[in-house]
Protein backbone atom coordinates (compact mmCIF):
# COMPACT_ATOMS: atom_id res chain seq x y z
CA UNK A 1 0.00 0.00 0.00
CA UNK A 2 1.33 3.44 -0.94
CA UNK A 3 1.87 5.71 2.07
CA UNK A 4 -0.37 8.80 1.88
CA UNK A 5 1.38 12.14 1.49
CA UNK A 6 0.45 15.80 1.84
CA UNK A 7 2.11 18.86 0.30
CA UNK A 8 2.95 22.14 1.94
CA UNK A 9 3.36 24.75 -0.81
CA UNK A 10 5.28 27.66 0.70
CA UNK A 11 5.21 30.74 -1.54
CA UNK A 12 7.57 33.18 0.16
CA UNK A 13 8.89 36.56 -0.95
CA UNK A 14 11.81 35.13 -2.89
CA UNK A 15 11.00 31.48 -3.69
CA UNK A 16 8.42 28.71 -3.72
CA UNK A 17 9.04 25.45 -1.92
CA UNK A 18 6.82 22.44 -2.61
CA UNK A 19 7.51 19.82 0.05
CA UNK A 20 5.84 16.43 0.45
CA UNK A 21 5.41 15.06 3.97
CA UNK A 22 4.13 11.82 5.42
CA UNK A 23 1.37 11.89 8.03
CA UNK A 24 4.14 11.67 10.64
CA UNK A 25 5.93 14.76 9.34
CA UNK A 26 8.80 13.11 7.47
CA UNK A 27 9.99 14.86 4.31
CA UNK A 28 9.95 12.62 1.24
CA UNK A 29 10.45 15.07 -1.60
CA UNK A 30 11.02 18.73 -2.35
CA UNK A 31 10.94 21.12 -5.29
CA UNK A 32 12.05 24.76 -5.35
CA UNK A 33 11.95 27.70 -7.71
CA UNK A 34 12.79 31.38 -7.30
CA UNK A 35 10.43 34.35 -7.60
CA UNK A 36 11.86 37.57 -9.10
CA UNK A 37 11.18 40.90 -7.42
CA UNK A 38 11.27 44.41 -8.88
CA UNK A 39 12.20 47.66 -7.14
CA UNK A 40 11.14 50.18 -9.84
CA UNK A 41 11.67 53.24 -7.65
CA UNK A 42 12.54 54.20 -4.10
CA UNK A 43 10.30 52.37 -1.65
CA UNK A 44 8.35 50.47 -4.33
CA UNK A 45 8.60 46.65 -4.24
CA UNK A 46 6.61 44.63 -6.77
CA UNK A 47 6.19 41.19 -8.31
CA UNK A 48 4.33 39.84 -11.31
CA UNK A 49 1.61 37.47 -10.01
CA UNK A 50 2.23 35.28 -13.06
CA UNK A 51 5.66 34.65 -11.53
CA UNK A 52 4.02 33.33 -8.35
CA UNK A 53 2.29 30.72 -10.45
CA UNK A 54 5.28 29.95 -12.69
CA UNK A 55 7.43 29.42 -9.58
CA UNK A 56 4.79 27.24 -7.89
CA UNK A 57 4.25 25.16 -11.01
CA UNK A 58 7.99 24.63 -11.44
CA UNK A 59 8.44 23.63 -7.80
CA UNK A 60 5.46 21.25 -7.94
CA UNK A 61 6.65 19.73 -11.21
CA UNK A 62 10.02 19.03 -9.63
CA UNK A 63 8.34 17.49 -6.58
CA UNK A 64 6.01 15.24 -8.56
CA UNK A 65 9.00 13.87 -10.44
CA UNK A 66 10.28 12.61 -7.07
CA UNK A 67 7.10 11.23 -5.48
CA UNK A 68 3.99 9.41 -6.65
CA UNK A 69 1.44 12.15 -7.31
CA UNK A 70 -1.36 9.66 -6.71
CA UNK A 71 -0.22 9.40 -3.07
CA UNK A 72 -0.79 13.14 -2.49
CA UNK A 73 -4.06 13.41 -0.57
CA UNK A 74 -4.10 17.17 -0.17
CA UNK A 75 -2.17 20.40 -0.60
CA UNK A 76 -2.29 23.62 1.41
CA UNK A 77 -0.56 26.94 0.76
CA UNK A 78 1.63 28.98 3.06
CA UNK A 79 2.13 32.43 1.59
CA UNK A 80 4.00 35.70 2.02
CA UNK A 81 1.62 37.91 3.94
CA UNK A 82 0.31 41.42 3.26
CA UNK A 83 1.28 41.19 -0.40
CA UNK A 84 -1.62 42.06 -2.71
CA UNK A 85 -2.37 41.36 -6.37
CA UNK A 86 -4.80 43.09 -8.72
CA UNK A 87 -6.85 41.08 -11.23
CA UNK A 88 -9.48 41.68 -13.92
CA UNK A 89 -12.64 39.63 -14.44
CA UNK A 90 -10.61 37.01 -16.35
CA UNK A 91 -8.18 36.60 -13.41
CA UNK A 92 -5.41 38.39 -15.32
CA UNK A 93 -3.12 40.85 -13.52
CA UNK A 94 -4.09 44.50 -14.02
CA UNK A 95 -0.76 45.77 -12.67
CA UNK A 96 2.19 44.31 -10.70
CA UNK A 97 1.44 43.12 -7.18
CA UNK A 98 2.57 45.30 -4.27
CA UNK A 99 4.70 43.48 -1.70
CA UNK A 100 4.63 43.68 2.07
CA UNK A 101 8.01 45.43 1.82
CA UNK A 102 6.48 48.30 -0.16
CA UNK A 103 6.59 51.76 1.40
CA UNK A 104 4.67 53.92 -1.10
CA UNK A 105 1.64 54.29 1.20
CA UNK A 106 3.46 56.19 3.94
CA UNK A 107 1.06 59.12 3.70
CA UNK A 108 -2.02 56.92 3.50
CA UNK A 109 -1.15 55.20 6.79
CA UNK A 110 -1.92 58.49 8.50
CA UNK A 111 -4.76 59.80 6.36
CA UNK A 112 -6.69 56.53 6.07
CA UNK A 113 -6.35 55.91 9.79
CA UNK A 114 -7.84 59.35 10.39
CA UNK A 115 -10.72 58.58 8.02
CA UNK A 116 -11.69 55.26 9.63
CA UNK A 117 -10.32 55.91 13.10
CA UNK A 118 -7.11 54.47 14.48
CA UNK A 119 -8.95 52.86 17.40
CA UNK A 120 -11.55 51.31 15.10
CA UNK A 121 -8.89 49.83 12.81
CA UNK A 122 -6.95 48.45 15.77
CA UNK A 123 -10.00 46.90 17.45
CA UNK A 124 -11.37 45.31 14.28
CA UNK A 125 -8.18 44.08 12.59
CA UNK A 126 -5.82 43.61 15.55
CA UNK A 127 -3.28 45.90 13.90
CA UNK A 128 -2.15 49.42 14.51
CA UNK A 129 -1.94 51.58 11.36
CA UNK A 130 1.36 50.67 9.70
CA UNK A 131 3.04 50.35 6.31
CA UNK A 132 2.85 46.55 6.21
CA UNK A 133 -0.89 45.73 5.77
CA UNK A 134 -2.14 45.95 2.19
CA UNK A 135 -5.11 48.17 3.06
CA UNK A 136 -2.97 51.33 2.93
CA UNK A 137 -1.55 50.43 -0.47
CA UNK A 138 -5.13 50.07 -1.70
CA UNK A 139 -5.84 53.58 -0.41
CA UNK A 140 -2.73 54.79 -2.24
CA UNK A 141 -3.79 53.07 -5.46
CA UNK A 142 -7.29 54.50 -5.27
CA UNK A 143 -5.84 58.00 -4.94
CA UNK A 144 -3.10 57.63 -7.56
CA UNK A 145 -4.01 55.06 -10.22
CA UNK A 146 -7.16 54.97 -12.39
CA UNK A 147 -6.57 51.20 -12.71
CA UNK A 148 -8.08 50.84 -9.23
CA UNK A 149 -11.54 50.97 -10.81
CA UNK A 150 -10.63 48.19 -13.26
CA UNK A 151 -9.70 45.67 -10.57
CA UNK A 152 -12.27 42.89 -10.29
CA UNK A 153 -10.47 41.12 -7.43
CA UNK A 154 -7.86 42.28 -4.93
CA UNK A 155 -6.19 39.00 -4.03
CA UNK A 156 -3.61 37.64 -1.62
CA UNK A 157 -0.96 35.18 -2.81
CA UNK A 158 -2.80 32.10 -1.54
CA UNK A 159 -6.04 32.90 -3.34
CA UNK A 160 -4.08 33.61 -6.52
CA UNK A 161 -2.43 30.19 -6.42
CA UNK A 162 -5.69 28.45 -5.50
CA UNK A 163 -7.39 30.09 -8.48
CA UNK A 164 -4.64 28.86 -10.80
CA UNK A 165 -4.71 25.38 -9.30
CA UNK A 166 -8.48 24.94 -9.32
CA UNK A 167 -9.96 27.58 -11.61
CA UNK A 168 -13.10 29.42 -10.61
CA UNK A 169 -13.31 32.32 -8.15
CA UNK A 170 -10.56 33.48 -5.82
CA UNK A 171 -10.72 31.90 -2.34
CA UNK A 172 -8.38 31.80 0.61
CA UNK A 173 -8.01 30.87 4.27
CA UNK A 174 -8.74 33.16 7.21
CA UNK A 175 -5.06 33.34 8.25
CA UNK A 176 -4.17 34.67 4.76
CA UNK A 177 -7.06 37.13 4.62
CA UNK A 178 -6.47 38.74 8.01
CA UNK A 179 -2.92 40.11 7.42
CA UNK A 180 -4.24 42.34 4.62
CA UNK A 181 -5.74 44.70 7.21
CA UNK A 182 -9.25 44.43 5.72
CA UNK A 183 -10.51 41.51 7.83
CA UNK A 184 -12.33 41.60 11.16
CA UNK A 185 -10.64 39.05 13.41
CA UNK A 186 -13.47 38.31 15.81
CA UNK A 187 -16.27 38.39 13.24
CA UNK A 188 -14.14 36.51 10.64
CA UNK A 189 -15.34 38.68 7.77
CA UNK A 190 -14.17 41.40 5.41
CA UNK A 191 -14.71 44.62 7.34
CA UNK A 192 -17.68 46.73 6.15
CA UNK A 193 -16.41 50.07 7.54
CA UNK A 194 -12.94 49.61 6.07
CA UNK A 195 -14.29 48.50 2.69
CA UNK A 196 -16.70 51.44 2.66
CA UNK A 197 -13.81 53.85 3.24
CA UNK A 198 -12.07 52.33 0.19
CA UNK A 199 -15.21 52.31 -1.95
CA UNK A 200 -15.14 48.50 -2.14
CA UNK A 201 -17.40 45.60 -1.25
CA UNK A 202 -16.61 41.98 -0.49
CA UNK A 203 -17.41 40.87 -4.06
CA UNK A 204 -14.03 42.33 -5.06
CA UNK A 205 -12.17 40.20 -2.51
CA UNK A 206 -11.54 36.46 -2.23
CA UNK A 207 -13.96 34.23 -0.36
CA UNK A 208 -12.36 33.57 3.03
CA UNK A 209 -12.79 30.16 4.67
CA UNK A 210 -11.59 28.51 7.92
CA UNK A 211 -8.19 26.78 7.64
CA UNK A 212 -8.63 23.13 6.77
CA UNK A 213 -11.58 23.78 4.42
CA UNK A 214 -11.36 22.14 0.99
CA UNK A 215 -11.35 25.10 -1.41
CA UNK A 216 -11.42 23.09 -4.60
CA UNK A 217 -9.56 20.41 -6.54
CA UNK A 218 -6.75 20.51 -9.08
CA UNK A 219 -8.01 21.18 -12.59
CA UNK A 220 -6.94 19.25 -15.67
CA UNK A 221 -4.98 22.26 -16.91
CA UNK A 222 -3.13 22.71 -13.60
CA UNK A 223 -2.44 18.98 -13.46
CA UNK A 224 -0.58 19.20 -16.76
CA UNK A 225 1.47 22.18 -15.55
CA UNK A 226 2.33 20.82 -12.09
CA UNK A 227 2.34 17.05 -12.30
CA UNK A 228 -0.33 16.84 -9.60
CA UNK A 229 -3.24 14.50 -10.18
CA UNK A 230 -6.45 16.09 -11.40
CA UNK A 231 -8.90 16.16 -8.50
CA UNK A 232 -6.28 16.52 -5.73
CA UNK A 233 -7.90 18.52 -2.89
CA UNK A 234 -6.61 22.05 -2.30
CA UNK A 235 -7.12 22.98 1.35
CA UNK A 236 -7.30 26.44 2.93
CA UNK A 237 -3.96 27.32 4.50
CA UNK A 238 -2.63 30.63 5.78
CA UNK A 239 0.08 33.22 6.10
CA UNK A 240 3.64 31.99 6.48
CA UNK A 241 4.09 33.50 9.96
CA UNK A 242 1.10 31.80 11.53
CA UNK A 243 1.90 28.54 9.75
CA UNK A 244 5.47 28.66 11.04
CA UNK A 245 4.00 28.80 14.53
CA UNK A 246 1.90 25.75 13.79
CA UNK A 247 4.87 23.96 12.25
CA UNK A 248 6.89 24.48 15.44
CA UNK A 249 4.10 23.30 17.73
CA UNK A 250 3.33 26.77 19.12
CA UNK A 251 -0.30 25.91 19.84
CA UNK A 252 -0.01 26.42 23.59
CA UNK A 253 0.49 29.52 25.72
CA UNK A 254 4.02 30.35 26.88
CA UNK A 255 5.85 28.95 23.84
CA UNK A 256 6.90 31.53 21.26
CA UNK A 257 8.17 30.84 17.78
CA UNK A 258 10.80 33.17 16.37
CA UNK A 259 11.64 33.24 12.69
CA UNK A 260 15.12 34.65 12.16
CA UNK A 261 14.48 35.32 8.50
CA UNK A 262 14.17 38.23 6.06
CA UNK A 263 12.07 39.84 8.76
CA UNK A 264 12.33 38.70 12.37
CA UNK A 265 8.89 37.53 13.43
CA UNK A 266 7.93 36.12 16.80
CA UNK A 267 4.50 35.03 17.98
CA UNK A 268 2.70 33.34 20.86
CA UNK A 269 -0.73 31.67 20.85
CA UNK A 270 -3.68 32.84 22.93
CA UNK A 271 -7.19 31.45 23.14
CA UNK A 272 -8.61 34.94 23.76
CA UNK A 273 -8.79 37.92 21.41
CA UNK A 274 -6.74 40.84 22.71
CA UNK A 275 -5.24 43.80 20.91
CA UNK A 276 -2.45 46.00 22.15
CA UNK A 277 0.28 48.29 20.79
CA UNK A 278 2.82 45.71 22.00
CA UNK A 279 1.92 43.32 19.17
CA UNK A 280 -0.25 42.72 16.12
CA UNK A 281 -3.03 40.17 16.58
CA UNK A 282 -3.71 37.49 13.95
CA UNK A 283 -5.95 34.50 13.49
CA UNK A 284 -4.06 31.36 14.50
CA UNK A 285 -3.25 28.83 11.79
CA UNK A 286 -5.54 26.22 13.35
CA UNK A 287 -8.47 28.66 13.19
CA UNK A 288 -8.89 28.45 16.97
CA UNK A 289 -7.53 31.34 19.03
CA UNK A 290 -5.10 34.03 17.99
CA UNK A 291 -1.43 34.77 17.56
CA UNK A 292 0.14 37.81 19.22
CA UNK A 293 3.03 38.64 16.95
CA UNK A 294 6.05 40.96 16.96
CA UNK A 295 7.67 41.90 13.67
CA UNK A 296 10.95 43.63 12.84
CA UNK A 297 10.98 44.20 9.08
CA UNK A 298 14.79 44.31 8.93
CA UNK A 299 16.12 40.86 9.82
CA UNK A 300 18.49 38.94 7.57
CA UNK A 301 17.42 41.51 4.97
CA UNK A 302 19.57 43.99 6.90
CA UNK A 303 22.51 41.59 7.17
CA UNK A 304 22.36 40.93 3.43
CA UNK A 305 22.18 44.66 2.71
CA UNK A 306 25.23 45.35 4.86
CA UNK A 307 27.27 42.54 3.34
CA UNK A 308 26.39 43.50 -0.24
CA UNK A 309 27.05 47.20 0.26
CA UNK A 310 30.09 47.25 2.52
CA UNK A 311 31.91 43.90 2.56
CA UNK A 312 34.28 43.27 -0.38
CA UNK A 313 32.83 40.59 -2.64
CA UNK A 314 29.45 40.72 -0.90
CA UNK A 315 27.35 37.59 -1.05
CA UNK A 316 29.16 36.52 -4.21
CA UNK A 317 31.86 35.35 -1.80
CA UNK A 318 30.57 31.94 -0.60
CA UNK A 319 32.56 32.19 2.64
CA UNK A 320 31.57 35.73 3.58
CA UNK A 321 29.15 34.81 6.37
CA UNK A 322 31.38 32.07 7.72
CA UNK A 323 34.25 34.56 7.95
CA UNK A 324 32.17 37.33 9.52
CA UNK A 325 30.66 34.91 12.02
CA UNK A 326 34.08 33.69 13.11
CA UNK A 327 35.41 37.24 13.53
CA UNK A 328 32.27 38.38 15.37
CA UNK A 329 32.54 35.45 17.79
CA UNK A 330 35.92 36.80 18.90
CA UNK A 331 34.46 40.20 19.74
CA UNK A 332 33.10 41.03 23.19
CA UNK A 333 29.45 41.74 23.99
CA UNK A 334 28.78 45.28 22.81
CA UNK A 335 30.90 45.06 19.66
CA UNK A 336 33.54 47.31 21.22
CA UNK A 337 31.29 50.34 21.28
CA UNK A 338 29.30 49.94 18.04
CA UNK A 339 25.50 49.89 18.29
CA UNK A 340 22.87 49.66 15.56
CA UNK A 341 19.22 50.74 15.48
CA UNK A 342 17.79 48.23 12.95
CA UNK A 343 14.84 50.27 11.72
CA UNK A 344 15.82 50.41 8.05
CA UNK A 345 12.13 50.08 7.09
CA UNK A 346 10.45 51.92 9.93
CA UNK A 347 9.31 50.18 13.08
CA UNK A 348 6.14 48.33 13.93
CA UNK A 349 5.50 47.29 17.55
CA UNK A 350 5.83 48.85 19.99
CA UNK A 351 6.53 52.32 18.49
CA UNK A 352 4.44 52.09 15.26
CA UNK A 353 6.53 54.71 13.50
CA UNK A 354 6.66 54.51 9.71
CA UNK A 355 9.23 57.34 9.63
CA UNK A 356 11.72 55.68 11.97
CA UNK A 357 15.08 54.97 10.33
CA UNK A 358 18.19 52.96 11.02
CA UNK A 359 21.40 54.18 12.59
CA UNK A 360 24.93 52.94 13.23
CA UNK A 361 26.53 54.63 16.22
CA UNK A 362 29.91 54.54 17.90
CA UNK A 363 32.07 53.96 14.83
CA UNK A 364 35.77 54.71 14.99
CA UNK A 365 38.72 54.05 12.71
CA UNK A 366 39.49 50.93 14.75
CA UNK A 367 36.26 49.16 13.80
CA UNK A 368 36.01 46.55 11.06
CA UNK A 369 33.04 45.03 9.17
CA UNK A 370 32.83 42.26 11.79
CA UNK A 371 32.07 44.88 14.45
CA UNK A 372 29.10 46.16 12.48
CA UNK A 373 28.00 42.62 11.66
CA UNK A 374 27.96 41.67 15.33
CA UNK A 375 26.30 44.97 16.25
CA UNK A 376 23.48 44.24 13.78
CA UNK A 377 22.91 40.82 15.38
CA UNK A 378 22.98 42.39 18.85
CA UNK A 379 20.52 45.09 17.81
CA UNK A 380 18.01 42.65 16.32
CA UNK A 381 18.35 40.44 19.40
CA UNK A 382 17.98 43.26 21.93
CA UNK A 383 15.02 44.60 20.00
CA UNK A 384 13.31 41.21 20.25
CA UNK A 385 14.11 40.87 23.95
CA UNK A 386 12.55 44.28 24.57
CA UNK A 387 9.46 43.41 22.51
CA UNK A 388 9.01 40.13 24.38
CA UNK A 389 9.23 41.86 27.75
CA UNK A 390 6.67 44.45 26.66
CA UNK A 391 4.36 41.71 25.42
CA UNK A 392 4.67 39.72 28.64
CA UNK A 393 3.73 42.78 30.68
CA UNK A 394 0.73 43.57 28.48
CA UNK A 395 -0.51 39.94 28.42
CA UNK A 396 0.05 39.46 32.14
CA UNK A 397 1.73 36.09 31.62
CA UNK A 398 5.25 34.91 30.79
CA UNK A 399 6.78 33.46 27.65
CA UNK A 400 8.88 30.53 28.82
CA UNK A 401 11.00 29.77 25.75
CA UNK A 402 11.50 30.38 22.03
CA UNK A 403 11.43 27.86 19.19
CA UNK A 404 13.76 29.29 16.54
CA UNK A 405 13.48 28.75 12.80
CA UNK A 406 14.71 30.51 9.68
CA UNK A 407 18.16 30.97 8.21
CA UNK A 408 19.43 32.87 11.24
CA UNK A 409 18.71 29.89 13.49
CA UNK A 410 21.69 28.16 11.86
CA UNK A 411 24.03 30.80 13.32
CA UNK A 412 25.58 29.54 16.57
CA UNK A 413 26.40 33.13 17.51
CA UNK A 414 22.89 34.47 16.94
CA UNK A 415 20.96 31.70 18.68
CA UNK A 416 23.25 31.76 21.74
CA UNK A 417 22.99 35.55 21.78
CA UNK A 418 19.19 35.30 21.84
CA UNK A 419 19.26 32.81 24.71
CA UNK A 420 21.77 34.86 26.72
CA UNK A 421 20.14 38.26 26.18
CA UNK A 422 16.62 37.00 26.93
CA UNK A 423 17.52 34.57 29.70
CA UNK A 424 15.19 32.06 28.02
CA UNK A 425 16.01 28.69 26.45
CA UNK A 426 16.01 28.71 22.66
CA UNK A 427 14.90 25.47 21.06
CA UNK A 428 16.18 24.91 17.53
CA UNK A 429 13.66 23.09 15.39
CA UNK A 430 14.90 20.20 13.28
CA UNK A 431 12.76 21.40 10.39
CA UNK A 432 14.20 24.11 8.18
CA UNK A 433 10.81 24.69 6.56
CA UNK A 434 8.35 25.31 9.38
CA UNK A 435 5.88 27.25 7.21
CA UNK A 436 5.67 24.45 4.64
CA UNK A 437 5.31 21.93 7.46
CA UNK A 438 2.52 24.02 8.98
CA UNK A 439 0.73 24.01 5.61
CA UNK A 440 1.20 20.24 5.38
CA UNK A 441 -0.31 19.84 8.86
CA UNK A 442 -3.41 21.71 7.70
CA UNK A 443 -3.51 19.63 4.52
CA UNK A 444 -3.26 16.43 6.57
CA UNK A 445 -6.18 17.49 8.74
CA UNK A 446 -8.24 18.62 5.75
CA UNK A 447 -7.54 15.34 3.97
CA UNK A 448 -8.67 13.36 7.01
CA UNK A 449 -5.25 11.93 7.92
CA UNK A 450 -5.52 13.47 11.41
CA UNK A 451 -8.41 14.42 13.65
CA UNK A 452 -8.02 18.18 13.43
CA UNK A 453 -5.21 20.66 12.81
CA UNK A 454 -3.83 20.68 16.36
CA UNK A 455 -3.72 16.87 16.35
CA UNK A 456 -1.84 17.03 13.04
CA UNK A 457 0.63 19.48 14.55
CA UNK A 458 1.24 17.24 17.55
CA UNK A 459 1.81 14.22 15.30
CA UNK A 460 3.99 15.89 12.68
CA UNK A 461 6.13 18.40 14.60
CA UNK A 462 9.84 17.59 14.66
CA UNK A 463 12.30 17.37 17.51
CA UNK A 464 14.19 20.34 18.92
CA UNK A 465 17.64 20.97 20.37
CA UNK A 466 17.83 23.25 23.41
CA UNK A 467 20.24 26.18 23.68
CA UNK A 468 20.48 27.19 27.33
CA UNK A 469 21.23 30.79 28.38
CA UNK A 470 24.62 31.49 29.91
CA UNK A 471 24.00 33.29 33.24
CA UNK A 472 27.51 34.77 33.17
CA UNK A 473 26.50 37.06 30.30
CA UNK A 474 23.27 38.34 31.85
CA UNK A 475 24.70 41.52 33.38
CA UNK A 476 26.51 42.53 30.19
CA UNK A 477 23.39 42.09 28.05
CA UNK A 478 21.24 43.91 30.61
CA UNK A 479 23.60 46.89 30.50
CA UNK A 480 23.70 46.85 26.70
CA UNK A 481 19.93 46.51 26.55
CA UNK A 482 19.45 49.58 28.74
CA UNK A 483 21.52 51.62 26.29
CA UNK A 484 19.66 50.17 23.32
CA UNK A 485 16.28 51.02 24.87
CA UNK A 486 17.20 54.73 24.79
CA UNK A 487 18.33 54.67 21.16
CA UNK A 488 14.96 55.02 19.42
CA UNK A 489 13.90 58.00 21.51
CA UNK A 490 17.25 59.69 20.99
CA UNK A 491 17.10 59.44 17.18
CA UNK A 492 13.38 59.50 16.30
CA UNK A 493 13.12 63.27 15.92
CA UNK A 494 16.17 63.44 13.65
CA UNK A 495 14.83 60.55 11.54
CA UNK A 496 11.48 62.26 11.09
CA UNK A 497 13.15 65.46 9.89
CA UNK A 498 15.38 63.54 7.47
CA UNK A 499 12.44 61.57 6.05
CA UNK A 500 10.42 64.75 5.59
CA UNK A 501 13.29 66.42 3.75
CA UNK A 502 13.93 63.33 1.59
CA UNK A 503 10.28 63.20 0.55
CA UNK A 504 10.59 66.77 -0.76
CA UNK A 505 13.83 66.16 -2.63
CA UNK A 506 13.24 62.66 -4.03
CA UNK A 507 14.61 62.30 -7.55
CA UNK A 508 11.73 61.97 -10.07
CA UNK A 509 11.54 58.61 -11.83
Amino acid sequence: MVEPLVVGLDSSTTATKAIAFTAKGAVVGEGRASIPMQNPRLGHFEQNPDDWWASAATALKSLTEQVDAAAIKGLAVSNQRETIGFFDAEARPVRPAMLWLDERSRGEVKTFAQTVGEGTIHALTGRMPDLTPAVYRLAWMKANEPAFADVATFADVQSTLVQRLCGGPFRTGWPSADPLGLFELEAKRWSPPILTALGLDETRLPRAEPPGTILGTVSAKAALETGLKEGTPIIAGGGDGQLAGLGTGCTIEGRAYINLGTAVVSGVWSKDYLFDKAWRTEIAAQGEGYIFENCLRSGTFLLNWFVDQFVPGGRDDPDVYKRLEAEALDLPIGSEGVMVLPYWSGVMDPHWDVDARGAILGLSASHRPAHVYRAILEAITLDQVSRTATMEAAMGRPIHHYVAIGGGAASPLWRQMLADASGKPVYISTTNEASALGAAMIAAAGAGLHDGIVAASEAMVGDTTAIAPNPATAADYAELGAIYTDLYGATAGISHRLVARASRTETPQ
